[in-house]
């Protein structure tokens, strides 16, 4: 953890924090993992639905399990088959998450669940969060406050990673920015080995589609400029700021205009295809 992401002076748990009317509250730990590139945009919106669900002191305590309506989860997936693939996606994926102490703990996004009868569009599922998981969120005092029609907004995970990552730092006072090395700040975006290796090919397909979007809908603006040793690409400077509250109309309004057209409304281009991996 940097200097600029140390959490100041706060005794507040996480989570004892209330959230306020179309929020949720994502303890830092679970933002900035590593080893969760291969989930897609599906996959993270299903763990932040059934972590938003399961948010409260009773999250750290080991046994506890929790119920779900599958009617709720419609956000996420319109078929059972769909969310049965990303149910097994969070509990097969094996994060690293570094304590505060420079110690790093290894744990699986999601334990035992039971899904009745995947047939049907009604049901619910019982669910779990590992209790490794669960321990290492007790004593947890950093966050971020998502707004959740600006994550329901989104298409691509590259964008709902990076709006995460900034919504844990704006509040902090007087620090601004913060470098990054290349290899981290593709982690951070949550890229997949082998893919889009190149800068120019991770700035067409992963940046610039996530700061579009994140500009466009959140609270807040971002940047992010590359740094180069010698000619090459070897890290980024990512920087951001409040909207002021004309920014903030502008978020709103767009946010209640259908997604098809967005690019070109906020670039005054016409809308290019994506490839299918860099949408997911």
């Amino acid at each position: 953890m940097s200097e600029s992401t140390r959490p100041k002076t706060n005794n507040k748990r996480t989570l004892d924090v209330a959230p306020n009317m179309g929020e949720m509250v994502k303890p830092a730990e679970l933002i900035e993992v590593k080893g969760a590139s291969r989930l897609t945009l599906a996959d993270r919106r299903l763990f932040n639905v059934l972590l938003r669900h399961a948010f409260g002191p009773d999250l750290a305590s080991e046994g506890r399990r929790f119920e779900i309506a599958v009617a709720d989860l419609r956000e996420t997936h319109e078929s059972n088959d769909r969310l049965v693939q990303s149910i097994e996606a969070l509990m097969t994926t094996v994060v690293t998450i570094q304590r505060p102490d420079g110690s790093t703990d290894r744990v699986q996004l999601l334990g035992w669940n039971n899904l009745s009868d995947p047939k049907r569009k009604r049901g619910n599922l019982k669910y779990s969060i590992p209790p490794e998981l669960a321990l290492l969120l007790k004593d947890s005092t950093v966050f971020a406050k998502l707004e959740l029609e600006v994550l329901r907004a989104f298409t691509s995970k590259y964008a709902l990673a990076l709006y995460e990552a900034v919504a844990r730092r704006v509040r902090l006072k007087y620090v601004f920015t913060e470098r990054f090395a290349l290899d981290d700040f593709r982690e951070l975006l949550g890229v997949e080995p082998g893919k889009l290796e190149t800068f120019g090919n991770l700035n067409q397909y992963a940046i610039k589609p996530a700061l579009m979007e994140v500009n466009a809908l959140s609270d807040f603006t971002v940047t992010v400029v590359p740094e180069k040793t010698g000619r090459r690409v070897t890290g980024v400077l990512i920087g951001w700021g409040a909207k002021d509250i004309e920014g903030r109309k502008a978020a709103y309004a767009e946010l209640q205009r259908p997604r098809v057209g967005r690019k070109a409304r906020i670039t005054g281009t016409v809308e290019e295809m994506l490839p299918p991996e860099v949408i997911e």
